[in-house]
């Protein structure tokens, strides 16, 4: 797959934020760079390279507070993820949910670890 420079800036940020993570690994998936923990994806780069698929518990809320930037298709309807727009997101926001997304699919173990970095 032939990403756009956006698309490489966008996946060095994530980067950035997520191998830094104990625990985090990066593969494939549907030939798409992923971001797993415990052996189960939390983040992954869609097929268009804009769009961020994004574990997470709270997608109401963030999808309406900012439908430009979040969103889901009736694909995710029935699981755990949103979509993220990469061009509209604000990398703050779009830090705080990576870190819960990890946190949402780390071990207690890899928390602990995480937390013992911060002090």
């Amino acid at each position: 797959m032939h990403f756009t420079t956006s698309t490489q800036i966008h996946l060095a940020f994530i980067r950035s934020k997520l191998m830094l993570l104990p625990g985090v690994t990066e593969k494939l998936c549907f030939a798409t760079p992923a971001f797993y923990v415990n052996k189960k994806y939390f983040a992954r780069l869609k097929e268009d390279g804009e769009t961020l698929v994004l574990q997470t518990i709270e997608r109401d809320k963030w999808i309406s507070a900012k439908p430009d930037a979040f969103f889901i298709t009736d694909h995710y309807f029935n699981y755990d993820y949103m979509l993220i727009n990469l061009n509209t997101v604000s990398p703050d926001d779009l830090t705080e949910l990576l870190l819960t997304a990890w946190h949402n699919r780390a071990t207690q173990k890899l928390i602990k670890e995480y937390e013992a970095k911060l002090k």
